[in-house]
């Protein structure tokens, strides 16, 4: 029996007739509950990658660089978009001083598991107890978008000074023109304590938003992390993952160009510089114990559609997934 599958395309396919005959090899692979191996002999490009990313209604498409790997069909599940924020003074509106934030994708049944994580969480920063707090939830109804992790590399650097001067390369590395760098330094100082991200333009040199977005809709199932972090020989702790999840959304879009990164926690000091071009750079230095100012920058190309970057960060939900290569 032949199982009819309905696919909801993200971007057009090209006018050359492949698109058609990937559609037409993926309605054929669809037999039963069985999953299935596809061994591709032609590049696997971009576009075909993003085609079998976006099939995520019925079932999921594991893909590496020689085409489909795996299809498995995708249980019907209905997830919740579960977040907590929490400051000290009043709420984040009142000009409360931001304490801690989070966020994790669960399904009904373990709602009361995520609420608790983050209630932990807020409860027991660094920052100092909260005496505001909002936890919520809410249905999910788009299709849930899977996301390969960035490459991870990590940097040791004797000093925060070599790891700013490390951060501007990666930066320059990935296409932020130096006098862009420059202008940020100067007015970075004024983006402490946002809570969310600053989007910075690269062509004009100037930010686009300075209200401080705040990317949702994110998370990586425990037990594929934990795969990942045994494989990779890194920490599987909690704020590995947020962070690389975080900026494995925020580059994967076409408008991104950079994130730079580090937190307002004053006991870590561990910051990134992340890219298409090269993954998730980590840096041990890049501000000193007990500086509770943090530093989140997306750097976009100011041509693409950026309202149509900032609803996919606020609204577009992700899944991280990792396969090992073969």
């Amino acid at each position: 029996m032949t199982t009819l599958l309905t696919m909801r395309f993200t971007g057009c396919l090209p006018r050359n007739g492949k698109g058609f005959k990937v559609a037409n090899d993926l309605f054929s692979m669809m037999k039963g509950d069985r999953s299935f191996v596809l061994y591709s002999l032609q590049p696997f490009d971009r576009w075909k990658r993003e085609l079998y990313n976006s099939i995520v209604n019925h079932f999921i498409i594991i893909v590496n660089n020689r085409g489909v790997r795996r299809i498995e069909r995708n249980k019907s599940q209905t997830y919740y978009s579960v977040r907590m924020r929490a400051a000290k003074g009043g709420s984040h509106e009142q000009g409360g001083k931001h304490i801690s934030g989070g966020e994790q994708i669960s399904t009904f049944d373990g709602i009361t598991h995520a609420v608790n994580f983050l209630l932990e969480k807020g409860l027991t920063h660094s920052k100092g107890s909260p005496d505001f707090m909002q936890i919520q939830f809410e249905c999910i109804h788009d299709p849930v978008r899977l996301l390969k992790p960035l490459d991870i590399q990590s940097h040791q650097v004797a000093s925060v000074e070599k790891g700013q001067a490390l951060a501007r390369q990666l930066l320059r590395q990935a296409g932020v023109p130096k006098s862009s760098i420059e202008t940020l330094g100067q007015l970075l100082p004024g983006y402490s304590g946002l809570g969310g991200a600053v989007l910075f333009d690269i062509h004009s040199g100037r930010p686009i938003d300075e209200s401080g977005i705040r990317v949702s809709r994110m998370d990586w199932q425990p037990d594929n992390y934990e795969q990942w972090a045994a494989y990779h020989g890194v920490p599987g702790n909690p704020r590995m993952k947020e962070a690389l999840v975080l900026a494995t959304k925020v580059t994967s879009h076409p408008a991104a160009v950079a994130e730079l990164c580090w937190s307002d926690d004053p006991d870590y000091i561990t910051g990134y510089v992340a890219s298409k071009r090269f993954g998730y750079q980590r840096i041990n230095k890049l501000k000193k114990f007990g500086d509770e100012q943090g530093c989140r920058i997306f750097f976009v190309n100011g041509r693409e559609d950026i309202e149509s970057y900032i609803h996919y960060l606020k609204k577009q939900p992700i899944f991280i997934r990792w396969e090992e290569e073969e």
